[in-house]
């Protein structure tokens, strides 16, 4: 599997937003993520870091 958990980086602390992300797009009002399973959601966000390896994405708030 090749999917990925987004958190959300807020006041210093790792928030779990999102399991199973398959989709990662920055478009003007955030970051859109979309599930395995159809779920989605925009963030006002910013990418931080990506860890492919251990499926993990960090995002910012903004």
């Amino acid at each position: 599997m090749c999917e990925a958990n987004a958190y959300l980086i807020k006041d210093g602390e790792e928030k779990l937003i999102m399991e199973n992300v398959d989709t990662l797009r920055p478009e003007s009002n955030g970051i859109y993520l979309q599930d395995i399973f159809g779920g989605q959601r925009t963030i006002k966000a910013r990418i931080k870091e990506m860890h492919l390896v251990d499926h993990r994405i960090l995002l910012e708030e903004e």
